[in-house]
């Protein structure tokens, strides 16, 4: 009689990864869609009378509809970030993760492709850390301007707000971009899929 192989577990790291990533996918999607909504109600250049972006694909119907929209997928991205940090920090990955000495050299020095896309990959994931701040910390004066008066004032006014805030979207979209290039430079289609989907053994 043969033997049965082994059960392999899956890694709960690997797991961790995936819900990391599909609850960002569901987030941020959820923050745009219902943020072009918010945007269509003044928007940020031109005036009332600037330019909107089409209805199709935004969340909200409405102004009140987009802002409850857009705090719900602020709340769902923010405690997602919190919990990851914690795991990263807890389990000590954030040594693999940020850029260091090491990837700055192998940018200088290295003649090994694959060894300076890692340092490049590092140098995305830290660069990523102050603009999610940012749009973080831009979104809560612009809700609480009275409360958080000190963020409007930092920004110089609530326009200034609302500027760098609507910046940040492009941003984390060719943080996006640059994530799965180099992801996909590295690892190939298998690297890109594994980050959302079951690999088969």
């Amino acid at each position: 009689m043969s033997e049965k192989a082994p059960v392999q577990k899956r890694s709960p790291i690997t797991v961790t990864a995936k819900v990391f990533h599909w609850v960002n996918v569901l987030s941020l999607f959820i923050m745009i869609a219902s943020g072009l909504q918010i945007y269509n109600a003044n928007p940020v250049f031109g005036g009332r009378a600037g330019l909107h972006f089409p209805m199709v694909g935004l969340l909200g119907g409405w102004l009140a509809g987009g802002r409850h929209w857009h705090f719900a997928g602020m709340w769902l991205f923010s405690l997602n970030l919190l919990w990851y940090g914690i795991y990263v920090l807890v389990t000590r990955r954030w040594r693999h993760r940020y850029v260091g000495q090491n990837d700055i050299k192998a940018l200088q020095l290295s003649h090994n492709p694959k060894r300076r896309i890692y340092a490049w990959h590092r140098i995305a994931y830290t660069a990523i850390i102050p603009i999610l701040l940012l749009a973080l910390l831009t979104g809560i004066g612009m809700y609480k301007p009275a409360q958080f008066h000190w963020i409007v004032d930092f920004f110089g006014d609530w326009f200034a707000l609302r500027v760098v805030h609507f910046f940040t979207v492009p941003a984390v979209l060719i943080f996006a971009v640059v994530h799965s290039v180099l992801a996909l430079k590295a690892g190939g289609d298998r690297l890109i899929s594994s980050m959302l989907f079951w690999q088969p053994k």
